[in-house]
């Protein structure tokens, strides 16, 4: 079966991928920028307003971090390091800069 995922990003741009239920982060990472045209190495996922909801484990199948149907989860994009490649770091400013400990996950 599959699943549909609500992604928005920081913009409030929302968008649906669709992945198979036994899809992992880096499945999911992989149809959002296929779909998006966004580089998925770069992609950071969070499913709720602080860092420990930040889904960082590539191989962990989505099922295992909550997510089902229609499940929603916000996207960054990281910015590339002085090699160009990806370091997956948020600044904790951020999160101070944006309220994310307010806000909420339906």
């Amino acid at each position: 079966m599959e699943m549909k995922v609500v992604v928005e990003m920081l913009t409030g741009t929302l968008f649906f991928v669709q992945v198979s239920d036994n899809a992992t982060v880096a499945d999911l990472k992989r149809e959002i920028g296929a779909q998006e045209n966004l580089p998925h190495d770069r992609l950071i996922l969070i499913l709720g307003g602080d860092l420990t909801r930040l889904m960082n484990e590539n191989d962990i199948s989505l099922v295992d971090y909550g997510i089902r149907d229609w499940s929603h989860v916000y996207l960054i994009l990281a910015p590339p390091t002085s090699d160009g490649s990806s370091n997956n770091v948020l600044p904790p400013s951020l999160f101070e800069e944006n309220n994310w400990s307010e806000t909420i996950i339906v």
